[in-house]
């Protein structure tokens, strides 16, 4: 995943293309920077969770220059998610996301709310990348509460 953010930065310049390139350069700068506090080489894994972290500081500033009737910064930020989002599979529905998360409940069998950082961890490694985790920990939520 690396080379073909690489790929697409090179072909940015030779495009002269100076949005998506400073799009491209911010993400690597972000990815470089993940590289060096976890003190390896990153996974696709690694570079997927730093890109959808990145689109979701971007959706949070659109949600406050809403506020502010800022429309070209929100034009800009959502040119910049549409660029990040191609290199993030497909999200999964809220229908999928339920059925993942039923299967973890059916597996760890948590008894309160206290066992909500174990079933976090596990989703979060089986669909962290594919699944708003804001909708999921909602969920989860929801479903210990009913326990």
């Amino acid at each position: 995943m690396l080379e073909q953010i690489n790929n697409d930065l090179k072909e940015a310049m030779k495009n002269q293309d100076k949005f998506t390139l400073s799009v491209l350069r911010m993400l690597k700068s972000a990815l470089q920077l993940e590289g060096i506090s976890l003190k390896r080489e990153l996974t696709n894994q690694d570079v997927m969770m730093v890109i959808k972290k990145n689109v979701k500081q971007r959706k949070d500033t659109i949600l406050e220059f809403e506020k502010y009737d800022k429309k070209a910064e929100i034009e800009s930020l959502e040119k910049e998610i549409q660029i990040l989002q191609k290199y993030l599979p497909e999200e999964l529905t809220e229908e999928q996301v339920e059925q993942e998360i039923e299967h973890v409940f059916e597996l760890e069998k948590p008894t309160s709310m206290k066992d909500m950082g174990k079933i976090m961890k596990v989703l979060t490694e089986k669909i962290g990348t594919v699944a708003d985790m804001s909708l999921v920990s909602k969920k989860v939520k929801d479903k210990l509460m009913n326990l």
